[in-house]
């Protein structure tokens, strides 16, 4: 493998789950990880916009300050403490990750607390965000924990960790925590390794806990969810019928984690694409909050997300992220762009997966500035329009917009204004930001030549399963 190319309708009764349950195997438990730590960080965000009094700005701080990671330097180079300018006209870079740590009686309650996980430290959930410079737009890309990759060399608090070849993605987190010891180290050498894979410069990171996930979405009130097809899950205990649902925090988590009785075929990477339409719900839901009426729930949501978060120095700023978050506050849901990186069976093992040479040009687009869906490119595959300045909206709004969609006999089709999907005449629904087929039965979206789950389709899901209007 080379850097950055490897080719190769109404609302139920909520279901409250019993944290006591018993747990099945050590290797389940340590699966089931958070999928929606960008959730807590956007969402706080925005938040700060409506919180933004001098006495709570420096509440605020002290939580942030108090729970700053240093990034440490790699290959020689000094890390940059440089703290992001919101105002500059820059991207902004960073890597979400979602540690599973049994430290804290709500990350136990919610993970389990025997003996075998104690000490558990991975991050097995990791997404890489990128905020446009005009704040237009936002791209999150979920990178498969089983994928095999090359990772570089790597400096913790303790020592050098040499390059390793052919490692499953996830393990570079938890080798890099027992060798430095640390927080800084684990995330650091996943930010380094991530930075080698993608031709990417990312000085940032955010990690989050089983604990973080549940205490935002209570702070917000709850979140509503739609579930395809009756759910049950004899391992996490949920049991939620088809329609839509308002999840309270506990209940939101194991939604983040359950990943059988769904309906699907139970993968880890559908269970990621799954905690994509989480993460948009969330969003959706803090967005409709009154930044100007509201204020005390929005600062204790802000509060509940920060103090549970483990931010960079490059962003553990009250000034950055509330001038941030001020730029998102009008921010367009449709222009979020959530993808799982193009994976297909490793030849040597098929529980394992690589990247196709189509991640590369997704990588690409993000090394360029632009946003990460295919309904701006034209047929030549050299150029796309106007998406580096954040103009490319205006093509996923639902309105009058083509796409090519590969794979299929019709290249220019009509966006469905309420679904945001395209229909084609034999009736097969395509997704114009991946070109991906979308399942019409529970809106998953799948690689039309792998067959790998990339996404979920919100809009056709919330719209056609639980008939949600637009303006709900």
């Amino acid at each position: 493998m080379t850097p950055y190319s490897n080719d190769d309708a109404g609302i139920p009764n909520l279901h409250h789950l019993d944290a006591t349950r018993p747990r099945h195997s050590t290797g389940y438990r340590v699966s089931h990880r958070v999928r929606t730590a960008i959730a807590c960080v956007i969402v706080a965000l925005l938040c700060c916009a409506g919180t933004a009094t001098a006495a709570t700005l420096l509440d605020l701080d002290g939580t942030i300050q108090n729970r700053a990671v240093d990034m440490l330097p790699q290959d020689g180079d000094s890390a940059s403490s440089q703290i992001i300018d919101p105002n500059a006209g820059q991207s902004i870079e960073f890597v979400v990750l979602g540690q599973d740590t049994r430290e804290g009686e709500g990350n136990a309650a919610i993970g389990g607390s025997d003996e075998d996980t104690a000490n558990l430290h991975n991050a097995d959930t990791t997404m890489v965000v990128q905020v446009a410079a005009d704040r237009s737009w936002i791209n999150l890309v979920s990178i498969p924990r089983d994928s095999i990759v090359d990772v570089p060399s790597c400096e913790t608090s303790n020592g050098t960790i040499p390059a390793q070849y052919d490692v499953m993605f996830n393990s570079i987190f938890p080798n890099a925590y027992s060798v430095g010891g640390d927080l800084a180290s684990a995330a650091s050498c996943t930010v380094s390794a991530i930075n080698s894979l993608t031709g990417l410069d990312i000085q940032n990171f955010i990690v989050v806990d089983f604990q973080g996930l549940s205490s935002m979405i209570d702070a917000l009130g709850g979140v509503d969810i739609c579930i395809p097809v009756d759910t049950e899950d004899a391992y996490t205990g949920l049991s939620l019928t088809q329609g839509l649902h308002h999840l309270d925090g506990n209940t939101a988590t194991q939604y983040a984690r359950m990943r059988h009785g769904t309906g699907t075929d139970g993968t880890d990477i559908m269970r990621t694409t799954r905690q994509q339409y989480l993460i948009k719900q969330l969003l959706s839901e803090a967005m409709s909050k009154n930044l100007f009426t509201q204020t005390s729930q929005l600062y204790q949501l802000a509060k509940s997300a920060l103090q549970s978060l483990n931010i960079s120095r490059g962003l553990a700023n009250t000034t950055t992220l509330a001038g941030l978050a001020m730029s998102l506050a009008d921010f367009d849901m449709t222009h979020l762009y959530a993808q799982t990186v193009p994976v297909q069976e490793w030849a040597l093992d098929t529980n394992r997966r690589v990247w196709t040479s189509d991640a590369d040009t997704l990588w690409a687009k993000m090394r360029e500035g632009k946003p990460i869906t295919i309904a701006d490119d034209t047929t030549d595959d050299t150029s796309a329009t106007d998406d580096a300045t954040g103009d490319s909206g205006d093509t996923s709004d639902g309105t009058d917009t083509s796409t090519d969609t590969e794979g299929t006999d019709d290249t220019t089709q009509q966006v469905d204004p309420d679904t945001g999907l395209i229909t084609l005449d034999d009736g097969t629904l395509i997704d114009p930001d991946t070109g991906g087929i979308v399942n019409p039965e529970n809106g998953s979206i799948t690689d039309p030549n792998t067959g790998e789950y990339i996404g979920i389709a919100d809009r056709y899901l919330n719209v056609t399963v639980c008939a949600v209007t637009a303006q709900e």
